[in-house]
């Protein structure tokens, strides 16, 4: 799987805790910063991973900063994106699983690196069902439509 990955300063340390279990896991990546701990804008961020996605070139993304709520909103607004904010590994199934998210979303200062990790896994190994969920994706995609 090819995963675009991106934070903001509050993010970095678990950024790389997560880039370190995807490359262990065998995925690919990109990492769309930031690099260092000066203060950086998240939506900047969001923005790139999202758009990297939405193009087709990632499989998906992984977004961290202070809490994840600011990267899934930010990453939110581009069309064909499906942020989810997980702080558990029920929330990251049930977000594959029931609503094709692309992009997971998580909060260095909600999470530790250990259930971090759990929720990585899980998110990578869960694939879309499909079936009645199809119905619901497809009226998301209908209200990007609408809303332009």
């Amino acid at each position: 799987m090819r995963v675009a990955i991106g934070c903001d300063h509050r993010g970095l340390t678990l950024k790389q805790t997560v880039i370190n279990l995807i490359a262990l896991e065998g995925h690919t990546y990109e990492d769309f910063g930031t690099h260092d701990n000066r203060p950086v804008d998240y939506p900047d961020v969001a923005g790139r991973v999202a758009e990297a996605v939405a193009s087709g070139k990632f499989d998906c993304g992984i977004l961290t900063c202070g809490t994840g709520i600011g990267m899934s909103i930010a990453a939110n607004k581009v069309k064909g994106i499906r942020a989810a904010v997980c702080h558990d590994t029920f929330s990251a199934r049930m977000a594959r699983q029931h609503n094709a998210a692309n992009i997971l979303c998580l909060g260095s200062m909600v999470l530790g690196p250990g259930l971090a990790e759990d929720i990585v896994k899980t998110y990578l190994a869960t694939t879309f069902e499909g079936g009645r969920h199809q119905k619901r994706v497809d009226k998301i995609k209908g209200l990007e439509e609408s809303s332009q």
